[in-house]
């Protein structure tokens, strides 16, 4: 019979163990934050009071408290329980300062669950060294400052205006019904792997704070202090509270694949699978990376972080579209700093993201599952890049439609660049035409709204949110003109603008449909010389989204029988409509071009090929002795069929084409 000798589990009563002499508890450098809030500690105050009631024999559960003992010294090294226990030892410091002065045997025994029993200056749970001190001057009531604020402060201000001394006993007795499954490690046992596992009655790990773990926690304290200090605390000042973002950006830059940032911990599983062995030698090579992109990242969020004039107004025209843009930006970036390429380069490939974005935005496509791939091209050379870029950024002659009559995204941005405001937020979109014009509104100072036909109106209206429409103005004129017609506009504020592009209104004769038309068409010419497209002769293709990139869905969606529209593999051109389908085939095909490849994957995944057909299920066979399993979700023969395209060399070249449902399911 198997012997576990390296994980010890025990039921045991949560006071008992806390009041041991030999439970000294040490909280390790990779833990997140104390973070209960009121409401958790409602929470427990409620189950001891519920427990406390009950008959002598029930018991409250806790959950498991996970730990293992430190080499030097012999204390416990906490790895999970921390927010619980945190949690109980300030409600009994709650209790303890309650009874201290009305129950010396109650507050004595209380006092032996708080205090070392070798020391009693210390207490008996040591927290993240950051704010051990705050916590052991609220623990042994040494606080200097009445007014500063924590969440020990909080919540034990909380527990000690809930404890009164009458109700000492049955507080006492509730707490001392509280009992857990004490997990001990021995010096061999996985503890990142039996962390994960845990089902904790806490809150649950965001994917930083597991990438946190994962880092430390093979190392011994000494390091961990040492890598907590020279390179974690200094990735957490420069992301602050987008790490997690930081985190996916960083592993989509470097993997070239999508990250999803929800479900089962997509980042962190991310990073594993990006640096499955972290030995202290490569780690602190990898963390230094980490720190340095960190610190890049910070810039992008804060671009006045930046030196250069040039690039620091670049990075402001970037964040115009978010932080979706991040993991390319920081590919280029990084380079720079490096001395890997030129400003130029970087301002090059600064202004070909905008202008695929902010074409995408004026013809209404999406600018989703887009970066990964230009990560990818970029790892492969600038010539490639600009191709990727191209195929997907919107042609001049389909920018040029839409801007005719489309309304104008992200105008602020696009009317300060082509009209050579260096600041537009200091500055109000104007309409020329009002988006609701009133009755006495008049484009010649003769003719007023009321008197134009419903399809003069109409066509106003619709041209109002048009590029030709709209210009930038201050403020202050703004204000003075609201809703005024054109000639008073003209005289009373543009002529008046500090922009030339808005003083010039101030000569035009009128202002009608045919105006706002011929605007749009000088400013057109601007804007597709602002944002210009790659000059290359890739196709302005947006509606095949390669393989690699194509989503991953688990289990079968509704619609999934018609997933795609078509696939193209290689030029050629697969009327493929589903995921199941295109498994099967890709497998085939892969049996027949590059069978090392498809044997290879598989051995190393165990399947999707097998010698036999070992279970019931849907099979297919590739040849004799070589049986593909179609049993599969979508998930898996997704993530399969793009590893086997990757084991062959060939995925850049195969293509999805999602069809409607695709897109929405």
């Amino acid at each position: 019979m198997a012997t576990a000798t390296n994980v010890e589990a025990t039921a045991t009563g949560t006071v008992e163990w806390l009041s041991a002499p030999s439970t000294n508890i040490v909280v390790p450098v990779y833990q997140r934050q104390y973070r209960w809030d009121i409401g958790g500690c409602e929470k427990l105050l409620s189950d001891v009071r519920a427990v406390a009631d009950e008959p002598e024999a029930h018991r409250h559960f806790i959950g498991s408290i996970l730990s293992a003992a430190e080499v030097a010294g012999g204390d416990l090294i906490l790895i999970d329980g921390q927010q619980r226990i945190t949690t109980i030892m300030l409600l009994i410091a709650a209790l303890h300062h309650a009874v201290r002065d009305t129950d010396p045997a109650m507050a004595a025994e209380l006092e032996r669950v708080l205090v070392r029993a070798d020391d009693t200056e210390r207490t008996k749970l040591r927290p993240h060294h950051a704010w051990a001190e705050l916590y052991e001057s609220v623990v042994l009531d040494r606080r200097q400052d009445a007014d500063r604020e924590s969440r020990f402060d909080d919540n034990y201000a909380f527990f000690r205006s809930q404890v009164h001394a009458e109700e000492a006993p049955r507080i006492w007795r509730g707490l001392q019904r509280l009992e857990h499954v004490s997990i001990t490690l021995g010096a061999e046992a996985n503890a990142q792997q039996i962390f994960e596992s845990l089902n904790s009655t806490g809150e649950p790990l965001r994917d930083h704070e597991l990438i946190h773990n994962y880092v430390l926690m093979g190392l011994s304290h000494a390091e961990q202090l040492a890598v907590e200090e020279e390179f974690w605390l200094p990735i957490e000042r420069h992301t602050g509270e987008a790490i997690g973002a930081f985190w996916r950006h960083y592993l989509v830059m470097k993997t070239g694949r999508e990250v999803a940032p929800a479900g089962e911990h997509g980042v962190y599983a991310a990073f594993r699978d990006r640096f499955p062995r972290l030995d202290l030698e490569h780690l602190r090579s990898d963390a230094a990376v980490w720190r340095e992109y960190a610190e890049i990242y910070g810039i992008l969020l804060d671009p006045s972080r930046e030196q250069d004039a040039t690039i620091r107004k670049q990075l402001e025209h970037v964040n115009t579209f978010g932080r979706a843009t991040y993991p390319l930006v920081m590919s280029a970036y990084g380079d720079y700093r490096r001395g890997a390429i030129g400003q130029d380069e970087l301002i090059e490939t600064l202004e070909w993201v905008q202008a695929m974005f902010l074409r995408r935005a004026v013809v209404g496509l999406p600018a989703d599952r887009l970066i990964a791939r230009l990560c990818r091209a970029r790892s492969e050379s600038r010539e490639e890049l600009e191709r990727a870029i191209a195929r997907i950024t919107p042609s001049d002659e389909r920018v040029s439609a839409v801007l005719k009559y489309g309304e104008l995204p992200h105008a602020a941005y696009v009317l300060g660049r082509i009209e050579g405001v260096d600041d537009p937020s200091a500055y109000d979109v104007e309409s020329i035409v009002p988006a609701v014009p009133a009755d006495d509104w008049s484009g010649d100072g003769d003719r007023r709204w009321s008197e134009f036909s419903e399809d003069e109106q109409n066509s106003h209206r619709a041209l109002a949110p048009t590029l030709g429409n709209l210009t930038l103005l201050e403020p202050g004129l703004s204000e003075r003109v609201f809703g005024a017609a054109f000639p008073d506009k003209q005289r009373d504020a543009y002529a008046r603008s500090a922009v030339a592009a808005t003083r010039a209104l101030a000569d035009e004769g009128m202002w009608n449909t045919a105006a706002i038309t011929a605007r749009t068409t000088r400013l057109t010419a601007d804007f597709v010389r602002v944002w210009a497209r790659p000059a290359l002769p890739e196709i302005d293709d947006d509606g095949l989204t390669p393989v690699l990139d194509a989503v991953r869905r688990r289990g079968w969606p509704a619609g999934w029988d018609r997933e795609f529209d078509y696939v193209e593999y290689r030029g050629e051109h697969w009327e493929v409509k589903d995921v199941r389908a295109l498994f099967n085939r890709i497998f085939r095909r892969a049996w027949t071009d590059d069978r090392p490849s498809a044997l290879s994957y598989s051995a190393r995944h165990g399947g999707p090929i097998y010698d036999e057909m070992a279970w019931k299920g849907h099979w297919d066979t590739l040849a004799d002795g070589a049986h593909l399993y179609m049993g599969w979700d979508s998930n898996y023969m997704m993530t399969a069929l793009q590893g086997v395209l990757e084991e062959s060399g060939i995925a850049a070249e195969v293509f999805v084409k999602y069809s409607y449902i695709g897109n929405v399911m």
